[in-house]
């Protein structure tokens, strides 16, 4: 029996379009606590990190999914963790993770997963996709946190007293 070939019986799964509701519908079977925001934006927390699901792209069919770290990290320390940054891009397929100054002069390291779901997914494409890009995040911020206790700590006393 050839996997293309005629007599083939299997039928693969519709794929239906990225949609808020499709995203909701993967996070609520995981019963995932999570905000939507005024522009269909999907937000949470994971293990104290955000994450945003965004739907981006001329008609919304791009999904990424963008990681916080979230801690409060010394300017200095930024070749530190732009090095980690590297090594970790270097080595792993994804998330991306990246370094940068935000407006209010933070260290700021996010991590992304981008997929283009032009023609659609299933549920279980998309649950795999943000069971991937939330916990291979979690590795990297781990990591990060591992190497910033202190940060971490402070980071996690703050998220629990909230």
């Amino acid at each position: 029996m050839a996997l293309f070939g005629k007599g083939n019986d299997y039928v693969p799964p519709a794929l239906t379009p990225l949609s808020e509701s499709s995203l909701r519908g993967v996070l609520d079977s995981r019963e995932a606590k999570y905000r939507v925001d005024e522009d269909g934006d999907i937000a949470g927390y994971w293990e104290g990190y955000l994450f945003w699901f965004l739907r981006l792209g001329e008609k919304r069919e791009i999904l990424q999914v963008r990681g916080t770290w979230g801690r409060a990290v010394d300017l200095a320390e930024r070749e530190r963790i732009l090095e980690l940054a590297n090594t970790w891009n270097a080595e792993k397929l994804w998330p991306k993770v990246y370094v940068r100054i935000n407006d209010d002069g933070a260290l700021a390291v996010h991590s992304e997963h981008t997929v283009d779901y032009e023609h659609g997914a299933t549920p279980k494409q998309l649950d795999q996709h943000l069971s991937c890009a939330v916990s291979t995040s979690l590795g990297f911020f781990t990591s990060l946190d591992e190497a910033y206790p202190a940060a971490a700590d402070a980071a996690k006393a703050e998220f629990e007293s909230d």
